[in-house]
């Protein structure tokens, strides 16, 4: 089995957390890359649902080693509840659990700076961020002043850098707004008692992974948000502050492009998206309409902030679009059954701007508002597919709709979910996923 990514395709929300959590008994090693509390990887297992916001999705694997890449954003608090919330639903993580002494740190300052700049936004300049702090931890980081997991072992030097950050830009702009920034003794006082608590997990992540590679162990690379939200190739400016596509694998995890050796695609079989930006196959056609029948069918509500998700017929152009900068070795589309009502399925298959056809997602903000998503309606199938557990036991509509996906994505569908288990999880046979699990 070689080393695999799996990439969120569309707008995030695709169902990346089940995908991982159902490949992870192939591998040895589940690494996450990037984004922070922010994401909300869902995994149900017989009863229970757990929501995953730092931990990787292959952490219900007992015998499974997890690590949290140098690419990610921690809120310590936020991840010590999480691991607090997996050892009560016996889920043990010591000894297996490696997080990043690279990766940056989310204050209750960053999360104020986030909360202040959504507050002070236009109407049509919000992001819809999550609120968690994550977009001003990331431009920290890239302004060179953020606070990183190694720099919270020695207390006074943690204060100092603490310090820094409250008297200069962190605390100049909360003082400007009237917010009180607080005090660098109790933000690292605090930090250094989460940090005490995380140490036995702390580690250099990419020397272990890379000894670990050369020791012939097998990595799942685990990717947050969707491609669609990545800042330099998503729907800019409302895109996340990581890189969330294949390529953001190696600097997320300190890895060779030569060791991700197949990447994996995963989409909706519609669409959703949470926030703002543009989304050209959004249905707004009200609370009887097909749009609410969607959401309502697919509890398409935030896993991290609960929030009602736009919904969509699938685009192809975009999911096109996704293909061409991921190159994906083969495409899983989740959530199939929430079609199974639906007499028609439409299938974004073209733009049109101001009446000219055009071929790609626009980089323009100001053309993306004026797309003319172009449909093509496949035969929908009416039959429930929850309890199908053969590819070839699917209506021969719902294969035929993902056969035309394959053709609009421009990779083949290795693997089809068909309801919220693991065991709902059909691989096609003789697929590249199912010569790779095999092998």
């Amino acid at each position: 089995m070689p080393n695999i990514a799996v990439i969120g395709a569309q707008w995030g929300d695709e169902g990346k957390g089940k995908v991982v959590d159902l490949l992870s008994e192939h591998f040895d090693i589940v690494a996450r890359f990037q984004g922070g509390p922010n994401a909300g990887h869902t995994v149900t297992i017989g009863e229970r649902r757990h929501a995953l916001h730092h931990v990787p999705s292959g952490v219900f694997r007992p015998d499974k080693r997890i690590v949290i890449g140098n690419g990610t954003v921690l809120d310590l608090g936020k991840l010590l509840d999480e691991l607090a919330g997996l050892e009560a639903a016996g889920v043990r993580v010591a000894g297996r659990l490696f997080i990043s002494d690279r990766a940056h740190v989310i204050l209750p300052l960053m999360q104020r700076l986030d909360e202040l700049a959504e507050s002070q936004a236009s109407l049509d300049s919000k992001i819809g961020t999550t609120l968690c702090g994550v977009g001003p931890t990331y431009q920290a980081k890239a302004a060179r002043w953020g606070l990183r997991i190694a720099d919270m072992a020695e207390a006074q030097h943690l204060e100092r850098r603490i310090e820094f950050m409250i008297e200069g830009p962190a605390g100049r702009a909360l003082r400007q707004a009237g917010v009180d920034p607080g005090l660098a003794t109790d933000h690292a006082r605090e930090a250094h008692a989460q940090w005490r608590l995380l140490e036995p997990f702390i580690a250099d992540t990419s020397a272990l992974l890379n000894a670990w590679v050369d020791q012939g162990l097998r990595v799942l690379f685990e990717g947050a948000q969707g491609t669609l939200l990545d800042l330099d190739h998503g729907s800019y400016p409302f895109v996340t502050s990581s890189n969330t596509m294949a390529g953001g694998v190696c600097a997320g995890l300190g890895v060779a492009p030569r060791l991700v050796q197949g990447v994996l695609g995963v989409f909706k079989a519609y669409c959703t998206r949470v926030g703002s930006g543009p989304m050209p196959s959004e249905l707004d056609d009200g609370p009887q309409g097909i749009g609410a029948k969607l959401r309502e069918r697919g509890h398409e509500y935030g896993t991290t902030t609960g929030r009602p998700r736009r919904c969509g017929w699938f685009d192809g152009v975009a999911a096109a679009y996704s293909n061409r900068i991921n190159r994906f070795d083969g495409a899983c589309i989740m959530l199939l059954d929430v079609l199974d009502g639906f007499e028609e399925i439409r299938i974004c298959t073209g733009y049109r701007i101001d009446g000219v056809a055009v071929a790609n997602l626009p980089a323009s903000l100001a053309r993306a508002e004026r797309i003319e998503p172009l449909y093509e309606t496949l035969p929908g199938w009416q039959s429930d597919t929850t309890a199908i557990d053969r590819w070839s036991d699917l209506p021969a509509a719902a294969r035929g709709y993902l056969d035309r996906l394959a053709q609009v994505i421009g990779c083949e569908v290795v693997l089809a979910g068909v309801g919220p288990e693991r065991s709902q999880s059909l691989v096609r046979p003789g697929s590249w996923l199912a010569r790779r699990l095999t092998a």
